[in-house]
């Protein structure tokens, strides 16, 4: 009676008013689902519900997309109904996991049948195991660690949760050990990883240590996290051991586990979600599953529920401008540029020594066409790169772009030189600068040695082919041109300026009915395009009325070098 009470408060408190019919409810939920919308799918699921209330697939559904929401509270009644029903679900099963743990039931948990009544198997071998702490049970908990670290692929991660589930118990040298024999092995070398063993070296009194192995891994690109770490260990500080400090954080940190896993394998983002709200849910202070929760919300599309966790971390948290280059990130997606810029000029006076925040504002800026604005965050991002550092040639090309846009072509020169000079072979710049000569009819030689080798880096980029063919066409060399910008159009149909540049070349050889039909194509891809295009529709308007070669007259360019009239 419990439950089906709960179960009727859930479908009172969520079903939308003037709801449809079941029939109705239940497709329009299922549309919402399938657009990645858990909110409106949960509020039609749940109406068709309150036609049906005993259809458990309705209730399965429901469960998922409240999980998905992170509404634990909501799924919690309905995944009991289902397994009361008999019938097996693996989201009511990840509802019924948290809820115990909720009321702290780690002995029945531990003692749960996991073929009938678990999630997975490698997961309910490490929540029993974990539940097993939780019960008092510490020699059981390390057998079970012991029993499935045989299974194929589960050595380490299964050793890295029993080294902190001995950091839990105190048993600090014990987990070092672990780490030492590399027996955690990927787990132990990821940023959470490497964090969790300093803070167990600092409790055996090694902070130098410590602070040697955030350096070696970290090879010296830290971050404010890192760098608060590394000065508290400077300054003789014993860490405290906060990775795993209660059984169920070491709960939360196995489904969190999962999700990164899941996440690096590329599984289904919507299934890897699930994970990582229930490692939220149990821990809501787990900064790292609330990047990544966002993160997948983003890869969802679900920017608005994105920014909803980001804005959960504090000002004062570490990972804070993470979170706000995040935010800024998923307000871009839903073209609110203007709050997407306020949030990074905010961001720049209260964490305005990172280099990366200014960098990321001089993107957004550049974006909307604001570049001397963009160049002096550039400028600013790369005073605050260190010599040396690689990443730097991509600040000098972002910068170079914005100064190409400005109309500063020697600037916009330098800086694509100072990128190359750093890293000589990165395609994109040997292209920006190739095409940016043939544009300004300099250094063709030059520009088709750079053209060729960014072909050679990346043979199935259609932009650096079209540059390829273009570089052709302005030496004069049009067969080859053709052959060149065919590929180009092949690689990138719907783009307007490589369908424009087929049209030219087209004409170049004599082909003039096929470069009418090229420029027709391109005009039709401007007019739907919603992204920047160098396609001028007026220029290619004129091309259909009189042809390339009138217009290059009324420029005052030069004629094409060589024309085969069919």
């Amino acid at each position: 009676m419990k439950t089906a009470s709960a179960v009727a408060l859930v479908l009172a408190l969520a079903a939308p008013a003037g709801a449809q019919s079941l029939a109705g409810s239940y497709l329009a939920g299922r549309s919402a689902a399938v657009n990645n919308d858990f909110k409106a799918a949960a509020e039609y699921y749940s109406a068709a519900m309150a036609r049906d209330a005993g259809n458990v697939e309705l209730m399965d559904d429901a469960v998922l997309a409240y999980l998905a929401l992170g509404r634990i509270d909501r799924a919690l009644p309905l995944g009991r109904a289902i397994i009361a029903s008999g019938q097996r679900s693996q989201g009511a099963r990840m509802v019924l996991t948290a809820g115990m743990i909720d009321d702290g039931e780690y002995a029945a948990l531990a003692q749960r049948e996991i073929q009938t009544e678990g999630i997975s198997p490698w997961v309910d071998g490490l929540v029993k195991a974990w539940s097993l702490i939780g019960a008092d049970d510490v020699d059981g908990a390390m057998a079970q660690f012991d029993a499935i670290s045989t299974e194929a692929g589960m050595t380490g991660v299964v050793s890295y949760h029993k080294a902190l589930a001995l950091g839990t118990l105190g048993r600090y040298a014990e987990a070092n050990a672990l780490f030492e024999g590399d027996g955690p092995g990927a787990a132990a070398r990821t940023r959470r990883g490497v964090i969790a063993r300093a803070e167990i070296l600092s409790q055996l009194d090694r902070n130098a240590d410590a602070v040697k192995l955030i350096a070696d891994t970290f090879n010296g690109a830290t971050d404010p996290e890192l760098d608060s770490l590394i000065q508290r260990l400077d300054a003789g500080e014993t860490l405290p051991f906060t990775h795993a400090p209660t059984a169920r954080a070491g709960l939360g940190e196995v489904f969190y586990t999962f999700a990164a896993l899941l996440r690096a394998e590329q599984a289904s983002d919507y299934y890897t979600l699930l994970y990582a709200r229930i490692a939220r849910h149990l821990r809501p202070e787990h900064v790292d599953a609330l990047l990544l929760t966002a993160d997948l919300l983003e890869s969802l599309g679900q920017n608005e529920l994105a920014i909803d966790e980001y804005r959960k971390i504090d000002a004062n948290d570490p990972a804070y401008h993470v979170a706000e280059l995040g935010r800024a990130a998923a307000l871009r997606r839903l073209d609110k540029a203007d709050q997407a810029i306020e949030v990074l000029e905010q961001l720049a006076k209260s964490h305005g020594d990172l280099a990366v925040v200014h960098s990321t504002l001089g993107d957004v800026l550049r974006a909307q066409d604001e570049e001397q604005a963009a160049i002096e965050a550039y400028t600013r991002a790369l005073d605050l790169t260190a010599e040396g550092d690689n990443r730097a040639w991509f600040l000098h090309f972002s910068r170079g772009i914005a100064h190409s846009r400005d109309g500063d072509t020697v600037k916009a020169e330098e800086d694509f030189r100072a990128a190359l000079a750093i890293n000589p072979d990165q395609p994109q710049v040997l292209n920006y600068l190739g095409y940016s000569l043939v544009e300004e009819q300099r250094k063709l030689d030059e520009a088709l040695d750079m053209i060729e080798r960014a072909v050679a880096a990346s043979p199935d980029s259609g932009y650096i082919v079209d540059s390829l063919g273009w570089v052709y066409f302005r030496l004069g060399r049009y067969p080859e041109a053709v052959v060149q910008m065919e590929r180009a159009v092949e690689l990138e149909a719907v783009d307007p300026v490589v369908n424009d540049h087929l049209g030219d070349v087209y004409w170049a050889v004599g082909r003039k009915r096929e470069a009418q039909f090229q420029w027709k194509r391109a005009l039709s891809f401007i007019q739907f395009s919603t992204s920047d295009t160098e396609a001028d529709p007026d220029r290619i308007r004129r091309k259909l009325e009189v042809g390339l070669d009138e217009v290059l007259a009324e420029e005052g360019a030069e004629p094409l070098t060589l024309a085969n009239d069919d």
